[in-house]
């Protein structure tokens, strides 16, 4: 497929689906007239990829974990050092301190929502009760 139809299927930009190939992190075939083809499977890539970047890594980090991957979805030796397992290791602390904060926001944000819907609800039966006419 060509890039403008991997944006599409992806929702990524294809200036993003660029840089990705730029980095290391998609890789694509060339036409004759020089224009990229993807397999289909790339689709399946950027997802990937999206998702490791929302969980804050970085380019360099995810060129060095998707042979990772893959080897482990095939079931063969990888490429992982100990170096890349204490790294790996550092960022799923990372990522569960995030998880930490978002439920305390969440909480947070459930409080004021409750909180609202008390106050709204006491105004609206206020409203409607006989001695507030």
């Amino acid at each position: 497929m060509r890039i403008g139809e991997l944006a599409r299927r992806s929702g990524v930009s294809e200036r993003s689906l660029r840089y990705y190939e730029q980095q290391g992190l998609l890789s694509a075939q060339r036409t004759p007239g020089g224009h990229r083809e993807y397999p289909d499977e790339a689709v399946e890539r950027v997802a990937l990829v999206q998702k490791l970047f929302a969980a804050g890594l970085c380019s360099a980090k995810i060129v060095q974990l998707l042979p990772c991957l893959a080897a482990a979805q095939e079931r063969r030796p990888g490429v992982v050092t100990p170096r890349l397992v204490a790294e790996l290791t550092a960022e799923r602390r990372r990522i569960d301190r995030m998880i930490d904060d978002l439920l305390q926001s969440r909480a947070v944000l459930d409080e004021v929502i409750s909180s609202a819907a008390e106050v709204a609800g006491t105004a609206a039966s206020s409203a409607h009760s006989p001695t507030a006419r």
